[in-house]
């Protein structure tokens, strides 16, 4: 029983229709199960005569076949695809749609690189949608799509064709994050509507109901009582009245429809009780049929269905008939099987286990003749039924294959649940893990894994397997950025577990290389990766060869290693600057990131921008290119270019949720921006957090900008700074950390140890001197500057403070420059030296631009108090306070002062907390303070 019209939906449909009206466009039909997201999907189709629409849908049950939903849409274009004229890539289509072999071009000669290859794919598939001009692709039931179908339509709606419109259809509260964001950032010429179905209220379940039962309407109170029973899902009421008729509990009243008394019905709630009641009312034939369907659960050829059966032939097809004629089961291009899955689980929940197990094993007898073998499917059945053995062999072989056509989530998915679940002996399952390792490589999900390759090790597998697994479990570790100490292990175990591996051996060097441990030397890391250097000669895979140069050049350049360069003109020369293969965009990304601490600007900028062009091409998933944005985050703040740095990052910290170096790399620069904004005390929360984060993790060269931006904010050393210095000293990276010395000798002098401020300053300049580390010179005149103005040498300090100026200018280091030439102002101005006014308002300027409130303000106050104008800035509210405390800003600061809490202060003024804290930030920026302690101090003065 259907409604022969749509009901309550015409809303929804119009906005559907003008915005493919304009392609090209993309519109989302977003509900939760049995909302009727199909139905107007296929109204919507209807609707669309004279308009190529192609179909494709997502299975609950997935095969190790990529990109299924869009090939299914593709298959039957032959006719119209006859006379077009396609280019080569799209030979690459053959082997993934023989359906189209007579239009194709040859297949391509194939790549070594299997992410070329998917990429070819990819070009492929887009242009097929290209030629057909004018056309609707629908894709459903999006929340169960493959990693590659989401992979592809990020690339196709980045630039889409221009008679092309996508429809995708999905269960929100199912749906993945990277599903979701194939809409968030499309070119601004493409169209764009979200459609949210909602269950139906009474009005709307009457409409419907009388439509289904052919009427010209139903009792208001058979409505309500539709809709308390169904939750208003449409699914649910066309089950309910299905059920009901076939009761015999509908009667017709005054023309219309309505239903024998309550107490007499007493129907259960909900689908899952009227689709069984509905079985229990046919033959035991067709029931038997029934059951078969919902173990199957896929749509299945009719013989596949009769074969699963557990009752003769004849009386299968008799009891099919049945079914059909019901309405139960449906018979959709050859294939049967139910109209929604809450049918399927509803029917499947009810067999008992016994003939569960039983019907399992005949199902995956019967998915087991169909050519090509549905090897998710016949995983699945098999699993199902006990027959753990076989189940083993088919998910493998689903893995292989998937893991051929570029597919690793799915096989790694496959992988991991035969590893977790099925009895295996320790070399097979080691075997296993190891291909699980290799797909999870190529993944965004890394956890599972993990423990899978942890538990085959710790069955003891012999010695070739075992290093490959080690290597393996590093390699996950460190993506994880989790137990620095557990990977170093890992390596190690590795390496003398490799013999005959001289790519793997290579790369397990590189990862002991790498200064994240805290307590090995950096004497001992440089020797891992002179080590690495010495294998490449035997190494014949080009990009790997690429990966360990810019590993090792990313090493040496951050503890100021003259060889980086060498090495880095060697990565260039090989690759001719423009990396195209996954290893060497990552080689030049690590490179590129690591220069950037050490203060190599132009170059980070080089090597960033490089690895982002040559991301798209070897990296579907994105990750290479959400990596690189990271860095080139980091690298937009350090240079100054803050516009639009906070969207950015929100938007990458979206995607980088499961990569926690990435996401510590992004909330530092989001908590440097806050500080820099005046929200002071905000800012601090997420600087402990990242300088915590950053520690854990042995993000070592991370740390300096984070540790530095603490130290500025609070004014004194935080917990954390000795044991920082400590790891800095064993790993020699004060090429990278000396731009944390500036604020780190002020919080000294701050806190009365002048003399230790002053001993850490020499022994840097002293070990700095013989090194490539640019950030040193400024760096270290900035330090002294400050050691000469506690001493009350002002011409020492401004002489100090202008060479940093110089250096910080020479860098491209806006931020500091400005607070170098604040300081030399100062000075200057105390020996009445004329260019203090100029070098004040040019620091001035330059906070200003880059969007620096808080030190703005404290300039401001300088510029006040030396009576050097300064441009009014109106700062909210009518009177416009400019760089002093408005009424409440004084009255919340004096509280502070106290010591009373911002929860205190907010019951003593009846302000919300976040109020006060918003005027607490000003009241600190304003002054130019850090802390509750300076404010008291301050303000005991008569500020």
């Amino acid at each position: 029983m259907v409604s022969p019209k749509l009901v309550a939906r015409a809303t929804e449909l119009s906005a559907l229709l003008s915005t493919l009206g304009s392609p090209p466009a993309v519109a989302v039909v977003e509900g939760e199960a049995g909302i009727g997201k199909t139905r107007l999907v296929r109204e919507l189709t209807t609707e669309l005569a004279g308009t190529l629409v192609l179909t494709g849908g997502c299975g609950h049950i997935r095969e190790p076949f990529p990109l299924g939903p869009v090939l299914e849409a593709l298959r039957g274009t032959g006719e119209r695809l006859a006379a077009a004229s396609l280019s080569p890539v799209a030979g690459a289509l053959r082997p993934l749609l023989p359906e189209l072999a007579h239009v194709l071009p040859l297949a391509p000669e194939p790549l070594d690189d299997r992410v070329g290859e998917r990429h070819r794919v990819f070009r492929g598939l887009a242009e097929l949608l290209a030629t057909l001009g004018v056309v609707v692709l629908v894709l459903e039931d999006m929340h169960w799509a493959d990693e590659q179908t989401v992979e592809f339509l990020g690339y196709l709606l980045s630039d889409p064709p221009t008679g092309l419109s996508v429809v995708l259809t999905y269960r929100g509260e199912e749906v993945g994050v990277g599903v979701r964001a194939l809409t968030s950032r499309l070119p601004t010429a493409v169209a764009r509507t979200r459609v949210a179905l909602t269950p139906f209220g009474t009005a709307e379940t009457q409409e419907l109901a009388a439509s289904i039962l052919g009427t010209a309407r139903v009792s208001e109170d058979f409505a309500l009582y539709l809709r308390e029973r169904t939750s208003g899902l449409p699914f649910a009421i066309q089950e309910l009245l299905a059920l009901l008729r076939a009761r015999g509990s509908l009667v017709r009243r005054d023309g219309g429809w309505a239903r024998k008394t309550i107490d007499e019905l007493d129907v259960p709630a909900g689908v899952r009780d009227s689709v069984l009641e509905r079985v229990s009312r046919l033959s035991p034939a067709a029931r038997a049929v029934v059951e078969s369907g919902a173990v199957l659960e896929a749509h299945v050829p009719i013989g596949t269905l009769l074969a699963t059966c557990r009752i003769p032939a004849g009386e299968a097809e008799t009891g099919l008939d049945e079914a059909l004629e019901r309405g139960l089961l449906i018979e959709r291009s050859g294939l049967v099987g139910f109209r929604h899955l809450l049918a399927v689980q509803a029917v499947y929940g009810s067999v008992p286990l016994s003939r569960r197990r039983d019907l399992h094993a005949r199902a995956g007898a019967a998915v087991g003749r169909l050519s090509p073998v549905p090897l998710g499917q016949l995983a699945h059945h098999l699993r199902h039924s006990g027959q753990l053995d076989a189940w083993v062999s088919a998910a493998e072989q689903a893995a292989d294959q998937a893991t051929a056509l570029g597919d690793d989530d799915e096989a790694a998915h496959l992988l991991e649940a035969v590893l977790r679940e099925a009895p295996l002996d320790p070399v097979r399952r080691a075997e296993l893990a190891v291909k699980l390792g290799w797909a999870s490589t190529r993944t965004l999900k890394v956890v599972a894994e993990l423990d899978a390759l942890s538990a085959a090790l710790a069955h003891d597998p012999p010695q070739p397997l075992r290093g490959e697994l080690r290597f393996l479990y590093a390699l996950g570790l460190d993506r994880t950025a989790a137990e620095p100490h557990l990977q170093w292990r890992a390596f190690t175990d590795a390496v003398e577990s490799l013999d005959g591996r001289p790519d793997l051996v290579a790369q397990a060097m590189v990862g002991l290389g790498l200064p994240t441990t805290p307590a090995v030397p950096l004497a001992e890391h440089v020797g891992w990766l002179e080590r690495a250097l010495e294998q490449l000669p035997a190494i014949d895979d080009a990009p790997l060869r690429a990966f360990v140069l810019g590993k090792v050049a990313m090493v040496l350049t951050a503890v100021g290693d003259p060889r980086w360069a060498e090495l880095s003109d060697r990565l260039l020369a090989q690759t001719g600057g423009r990396p195209v293969h996954r290893r060497e965009v990552g080689a030049f990304g690590s490179l590129g990131e690591d220069a950037c601490y050490a203060g190599r600007y132009e170059f980070s900028d080089r090597m960033l921008s490089a690895a982002l062009l040559g991301a798209p091409g070897c990296d579907l998933t994105r990750w290479m290119e959400f990596k690189c944005r990271a860095a080139l985050a980091v690298l937009a703040y350090a240079r100054g270019a803050w516009a639009g740095l906070r969207e950015e990052i929100a938007f990458l910290a979206e995607r980088l949720v499961d990569h926690p170096r990435e996401l510590a790399i992004l909330d530092t620069v989001k908590a440097c921006l806050t500080l820099a904004s005046g929200e002071v005390e905000q800012s601090r929360l997420g600087l402990l957090d990242v300088v915590e984060r950053a520690t854990r993790m042995g993000a070592i060269d991370l740390l300096p900008i984070a540790m530095g931006a603490l130290l500025r904010q609070s004014g004194e050393p935080p917990a954390g700074v000795a044991a920082a210095i400590a790891v800095w000293d064993t790993k020699r990276l004060w090429p990278v950390a000396v731009r944390v010395l500036p604020p780190l000798v002020d919080a000294l002098v701050t806190a009365g140890r002048q003399d230790e401020a002053e001993a850490l300053t020499d022994r840097l300049g002293r070990e700095l001197a013989t090194l490539d580390a640019p950030l040193a010179p400024p760096s270290l005149a900035h330090a002294r500057g400050l050691l000469a103005a506690v001493a009350s040498d002002p011409a020492t300090a401004s002489a100090e403070f202008l060479a940093a100026v110089d250096d910080y200018d020479r860098l491209g280091c806006p931020y500091e420059a400005a607070q170098a030439r604040e300081l030399a102002a100062a000075g200057l101005f105390a020996l009445g030296d004329e260019r203090a006014a100029d070098l004040l308002n040019a620091a001035l300027t330059g906070y200003a631009s880059l969007g620096a409130r808080w030190d703005l303000d404290r300039a401001s106050h300088l510029a006040r108090r030396r009576g050097v104008p300064s441009p009014a800035r109106h700062r909210g509210g009518p009177s416009g306070y400019g760089g002093d405390l408005s009424p409440r800003e004084r009255e919340v600061a004096t509280l502070a002062a106290t010591g009373l809490t911002n929860r205190e202060i907010a019951t003593e003024l009846f302000l919300s907390t976040k109020t006060v804290d918003k005027h607490l930030s000003a009241a600190l920026r304003k002054l130019g303070l850090r802390s509750r302690a300076a404010l008291a101090r301050r303000l005991d003065g008569g500020a």
